[in-house]
C-alpha cells in the first residue's frame, strides 16, 4: 500500500497534478494563530506523508488509521485510538480542522506547536512505535519521497524540520467554514424554526464554553465526568501537576458533530442524547458548566437541530484532503 501511495503522489506532482481552491476563511472568523499555508506542493507532501504508513515501524499504522477525513479527521468505530498491533490508547482521537487557530494540541493541550506534535503518535509505543530517526531513514530510501520533498523545498534533503513541517501545513490546510451555520452567517441561508430555536438555546447555555465561530474557546475544563478508574486520566493535571486542573480536559469544537462521534476525550457518549444527558444530570455547582436541567424534551431537539447545522460535508468530502489520487 505504501508504494502505491507515494507512487501515486509522485505522478500526480510529474503530471502537474493541481489542487481544487481551498474554502476561504469567512471575514467574520478572527485571525488565525498560525499563517495559513500556500505552497501547494508542500502540503501535497504533508498530505501523502498522512496517509502513509511508512511512519510506524511495521508500515501497518498512519495518521489517518485515526483520523479519517470521513470522520472530520476523528474515528468512529471505538472509544478509544487504536495504535501498533492493535494496542488501545489512551484517549479517543479528536478531530482535526481548523488548527490554524488552536494554541495547544491534545486533549491535555501537552503540546502548543503543531509542526512537532505527529513526533508524539510516532514514538507512542501503542500509537506508532517508532522514532524519528527511522521514519526519516525509510523515507530517504524512497526515490518517489525525494522527488516530492524536492518539489516542496527546492531540493531532495530529507529532514526533522521539512518533515514535521510538511505534515504540520496539510493539517493546518483542514479548513471547515461551509456549513449551513455559515451560510447563515454569510445571509445564503436561513434556519428554519427548529434551528433557530436552538440557535437561541446555544446562545444562553453553550456558548461560553463553546464559542462561535469556531464553536470552542479552546479552554480546560471540567464538565463533570465521572472519573474513570481504569484509564485513570486525570487531563490537564498531568501537563500541569496543578490540583485544579484534575479533570480538566480541552474543550472540543462543535463543528461536524455528526461525523465525530464518539464524544469526550474517552469516547464514553455515542450520541448528542447522551452528551445532553450527561449535563443535565449535573444539578450541582461543583463543576464548570451552566444548569442544564430546566431544557425540556423539545428543547434538546431544538438545540440538537441547530448542531447538525455545523455540519460541513464539503469539508468531509473535499477531495484535497483525502487519500492521494491521480486524475482520472
Amino acid at each position: 500500500m505504501r508504494i502505491v501511495l507515494v507512487g501515486m503522489a509522485a505522478f500526480c506532482l510529474v503530471l502537474g497534478f493541481r489542487f481544487r481552491h481551498q474554502s476561504e476563511v469567512p471575514e467574520y472568523v478572527p485571525k488565525p494563530l498560525l499563517s495559513l499555508p500556500k505552497n501547494k506542493s508542500v502540503i501535497f507532501l504533508g498530505r501523502t506523508l498522512f496517509y502513509d504508513p511508512i511512519l510506524s515501524s511495521d508500515s501497518s499504522i498512519s495518521c489517518s488509521s485515526c483520523h479519517s477525513p470521513f470522520n472530520a479527521f476523528a474515528h468512529s468505530d471505538h472509544a478509544l485510538s487504536h495504535g501498533f498491533k492493535d494496542q488501545i490508547g489512551f484517549r479517543n482521537a479528536p478531530a482535526l480542522f481548523n488548527l490554524a487557530w488552536q494554541p495547544y494540541f491534545m486533549w491535555d493541550g501537552a503540546i502548543s506547536r503543531l509542526d512537532i506534535q505527529s513526533l508524539a503518535p510516532i514514538h507512542n509505543p501503542k500509537e506508532m512505535n517508532s522514532s524519528l530517526a527511522a521514519v526519516l531513514k525509510r523515507l530517504r530510501k524512497q526515490t518517489t519521497y525525494q522527488l516530492l520533498f524536492k518539489k516542496a523545498f527546492g531540493d531532495t534533503s530529507i529532514t526533522t524540520d521539512r518533515f514535521t513541517d510538511a505534515i504540520a501545513q496539510f493539517e493546518c490546510s483542514l479548513l471547515s467554514f461551509r456549513s449551513k451555520y455559515d451560510s447563515v452567517r454569510l445571509k445564503k441561508a436561513q434556519f428554519n424554526l427548529q434551528e433557530k430555536h436552538g440557535y437561541l438555546l446555544y446562545q444562553a447555555n453553550c456558548s461560553s464554553c463553546h464559542t462561535e465561530p469556531l464553536f470552542t474557546s479552546f479552554k480546560f475544563i471540567n464538565n463533570g465526568l465521572a472519573f474513570d478508574t481504569v484509564l485513570k486520566d486525570s487531563g490537564r493535571f498531568l501537563i500541569t501537576g496543578n490540583e485544579n486542573d484534575k479533570g480538566k480536559f480541552k474543550i472540543p469544537s462543535l463543528r461536524n458533530l455528526s461525523f465525530s462521534a464518539p464524544y469526550m476525550h474517552d469516547g464514553r457518549f455515542s450520541t448528542l442524547k447522551q452528551v445532553l444527558n450527561h449535563y443535565i444530570s449535573l444539578s450541582d455547582s461543583t463543576h464548570q458548566i451552566k444548569d442544564l436541567k430546566d431544557l425540556s424534551s423539545d428543547d434538546k431537539i431544538d438545540l440538537i437541530a441547530f448542531l447538525m447545522t455545523l455540519n460541513d460535508k464539503n469539508f468531509i468530502f473535499n477531495p484535497n484532503y483525502s487519500f492521494p489520487q491521480t486524475k482520472r
